[in-house]
């Protein structure tokens, strides 16, 4: 039986050692980082419009100028809920890991990791409620609870971990560098893209180790719940985006009907291939992707 601590190979010790060190050099206080105006001006974009779900859509037509900001508002405010209902549930993944048999190699990280974290959740929720007077509920699909060996089920928690990190940080990193929008939005991102750069390396080093020792010690079933998780994962995570209360709060009559189309349009495999391309080369190029399919 394989433990956890036979499973981080040199590389990932390395990376561990080096990101803990520029955790603690970069570190900032986000309390004082941020200035908070008193509103974000209604008629401006709060998202890049190529962020948008309905960004070369024959439904974008359907929408005037004033009913296309609020959707940028409020797919916004999406955005930042999803993040804090994510880093909540991934949060709660690696409090249940830190300082237990196995993980004390990266356990440093995990410090900063969770701390950083915390920090995020906060600020995404400030923002939220700040100018949007509001959360919107949590309606990630819910995967059945299954029974799996250790090694399977931290590979499946990292890669989620992974997954939502690389996704977010498509639009963090998009965000922060459009002079479109308004600096506090711009920001917040900024300020994420620039933590979450560490947070990447650091569990692309960790999925790559754990689907490393899968391969060698898991069996065939194991192998395919893995490649079937992730794909169901990722596919998860973009349905996401595109929300029924968004739609609903920028006063877009019948908001299932509108998601539906908008979610068949062809433009949008183009763009669903755009948020995801970072996370499918790297499974691609550990090996849970067929190269061929590339």
């Amino acid at each position: 039986m394989t433990s956890n601590a036979t499973i981080w190979d040199d590389e990932v010790a390395v990376a561990v050692t080096r990101l803990t060190a520029a955790a603690e050099s970069e570190y900032y206080n986000p309390y004082q980082t941020f200035e908070w105006p008193e509103s974000i001006p209604e008629g401006a974009l709060w998202m890049s419009e190529d962020l948008v779900t309905v960004h070369g859509t024959a439904a974008a037509a359907e929408l005037d100028r004033e009913q296309y900001l609020a959707l940028s508002k409020w797919e916004s405010i999406n955005f930042y809920s999803l993040n804090v209902h994510g880093i909540r549930e991934l949060m709660q993944e690696v409090v249940q890991r830190i300082h237990t048999p196995g993980f004390e190699i990266p356990t440093p990280f995990f410090h900063h990791f969770l701390g950083e974290e915390n920090e995020h959740m906060w600020f995404f929720a400030e923002f939220c409620l700040r100018y949007g007077g509001k959360l919107f509920a949590n309606r990630a699909m819910t995967f059945p609870k299954e029974q799996h060996s250790a090694l399977l089920d931290n590979f499946i928690v990292f890669s989620r971990i992974l997954i939502f990190e690389q996704i977010v940080d498509h639009f963090n990193s998009r965000m922060a560098a459009d002079a479109a929008l308004p600096e506090t939005i711009r920001a917040i991102n900024r300020v994420h893209h620039q933590d979450e750069s560490r947070h990447i390396a650091f569990g692309a080093q960790l999925v790559r180790a754990l689907w490393l020792r899968l391969r060698a010690d898991g069996d065939d079933n194991e192998i395919a719940v893995a490649r079937q998780y992730v794909e169901k994962y990722i596919a998860s995570s973009l349905q996401q985006l595109y929300s029924v209360d968004a739609y609903r709060s920028a006063g877009i009559p019948d908001p299932f009907a509108f998601r539906s189309r908008v979610l068949a349009d062809p433009s949008r495999s183009a763009a669903h291939d755009a948020v995801t391309a970072r996370t499918d080369a790297f499974y691609r190029r550990i090996g849970l992707f067929d190269q061929a399919a590339a």
